[in-house]
């Protein structure tokens, strides 16, 4: 359809007074070819975060030039669904900060949001160079956790976001060598599993059973964990390791839905329920947030394999296929 075709659907909508959702820009397209659109959110949420959003931006008024305050305005901007303006405000703070690793860190985080996946890593890859000799720091929180007390750092989160997006593109070899890299990083239980369970899923599916089995042994049923619940209990699961309480019951709809559907599914792809695994992924697409990391692997594995076993797609098929994969009815 062309953009005069949908600037008169537009036009029409608002003179018959309809909703205006189809005729926004689209954030991406996902590795399946649907459009994506910038996730609704609660008005109150909506509230909360534009409120933020213009503190962040009044900050940077009074420091125009200042690193930290161009970085929360990116994270604010994309805390609230705009993620291509994010990486616009990124791009053009590398303007003033061009050595900076932590905008890099930002804006190849986005990237990966946007399925960008070629351009995420060689912004990452950046990053982990220009930090390499740099003292390591606890990361501040765009949205804390209960009990307000960060848990990762930067050059954690440049080498976890790093090896996801070589995970993504199916080059699991090295996504398991800087997952390892970011677990051995790790200063809390936190950072420790939500590593080890990447470690594992890219070691396993690299076939390099060691070093799977080792990331797997971080996971123990007592652990001091604020936030990766999820991870902690996929670790277990994958352990076979009983988990007497269930699932956490506080989980966040819009990620940790996606991070437990899609270990799920890994595990029964792991397994050899390759039927199972292909029906739990076509729900993730269905039914989770589409910025969560989950959903995106589910993506990743679809469009690289549309029938047939998910674990032995070549990653040199990661292109779209011809007709995409169908979410379930």
């Amino acid at each position: 359809m062309s953009v005069r075709s949908i600037s008169a659907i537009c036009f029409f909508s608002v003179l018959l007074g309809t909703s205006l959702v189809a005729c926004r820009t689209p954030e991406t397209r996902s590795l399946l070819g649907q459009s994506l659109q910038a996730p609704e959110l609660p008005d109150d949420v909506m509230a909360k975060r534009s409120m933020a959003l213009e503190h962040a931006r009044t900050i940077l008024a009074v420091h125009p030039e200042s690193e930290e305050a161009l970085i929360w305005v990116g994270r604010r901007t994309a805390y609230l669904g705009r993620y291509r303006e994010a990486v616009d405000i990124y791009t053009d703070a590398l303007l003033l900060h061009p050595d900076s690793h932590r905008l890099r860190r930002h804006r190849g985080h986005r990237y990966i949001t946007l399925r960008q996946f070629d351009a995420a890593i060689a912004d990452l890859q950046e990053a982990d160079a220009l930090s390499r000799d740099l003292p390591d720091r606890v990361e501040a929180d765009g949205m804390p956790n209960a009990q307000g007390r960060p848990r990762s750092t930067t050059k954690g989160n440049i080498l976890y976001h790093l090896a996801l997006a070589r995970y993504l593109t199916g080059d699991y070899a090295t996504a398991a060598l800087d997952f390892k890299r970011c677990l051995d990083l790790a200063t809390n239980d936190d950072m420790r599993v939500a590593a080890a369970y990447w470690v594992y899923l890219s070691a396993r599916r690299a076939d390099e059973q060691d070093l799977a089995s080792d990331a797997l042994a971080v996971a123990t049923p007592d652990m001091d964990l604020l936030e990766n619940h999820t991870y902690h209990v996929l670790l277990l699961t994958f352990q076979d390791v009983a988990i007497e309480d269930g699932p956490p019951s506080h989980l966040d709809a819009g990620v940790d839905e996606a991070t437990l559907s899609y270990g799920l599914a890994m595990n029964a792809a792991l397994a050899g329920r390759d039927e199972e695994a292909r029906d739990k992924l076509l729900s993730i697409i269905e039914e989770t947030n589409w910025a969560a990391f989950g959903h995106i692997a589910a993506e990743a594995d679809l469009a690289r394999a549309p029938s047939g076993s998910i674990l032995l797609a070549s990653p040199d098929s990661a292109d779209l296929p011809a007709e995409p994969v169908q979410p379930k009815k």
